[in-house]
């Protein structure tokens, strides 16, 4: 299996890439990623969940990380073998949590070879096991 790394920035994507970022629940993308999101790959202002232009978001500032467990949880990648899933720091900008709280949020997905993710993020997930 090839280990995919999500580049720290993206500025482009290619056809077949989706750009996750971490969201708000109301859609405001006002800043960080979000903001990236919907200036760069078309995410809709006010669709703060799941797929939004050529993007995927996960809200990331309605409370602790338990909250944010059942948004990763029904993230769609498995369903879309098609796709490439870039994954990005989801909260750890301006939602404030670390790449140790989030990354293990990502357990499944470490297996997936359609999912990018973060630098780091796979050896947190095995140092976690």
């Amino acid at each position: 299996m090839t280990l995919r790394v999500t580049p720290e920035y993206i500025t482009s994507l290619k056809p077949n890439e989706i750009f996750v970022f971490g969201s708000n629940l109301a859609g405001m993308h006002g800043g960080g990623a979000a903001h990236i999101a919907h200036k760069l790959f078309g995410a809709e202002w006010g669709v703060g969940v799941g797929p939004t232009g050529q993007c995927y978001a996960i809200p990331t500032m309605q409370g602790g990380v338990e909250t944010i467990r059942p948004y990763v949880d029904e993230f769609y990648a498995k369903q879309h073998l098609e796709l490439l899933f870039r994954v990005t720091r989801i909260g750890c900008g301006i939602a404030g949590f670390t790449n140790e709280e989030i990354a293990p949020l990502f357990k499944a997905a470490v297996a997936m070879e359609n999912v990018s993710l973060p630098n780091g993020w796979r050896e947190i997930i095995g140092q976690q096991e």
